[in-house]
């Protein structure tokens, strides 16, 4: 069986790396958004 049948096939790693790229989305999102308020800042 192959590594990308299983992960459809199980719902608990298809939860788990959900759950992962969500959080690993909003840490990429807010340090992005907080790099480019704190460039604003300074140009202040």
């Amino acid at each position: 069986m192959s590594l990308w049948q299983e992960f459809f096939r199980d719902p608990v790693i298809f939860f788990s790396f959900t759950g992962l790229a969500i959080v690993v989305g909003m840490c990429i999102f807010y340090a992005i958004y907080f790099y480019v308020k704190m460039i604003k800042s300074e140009k202040n």
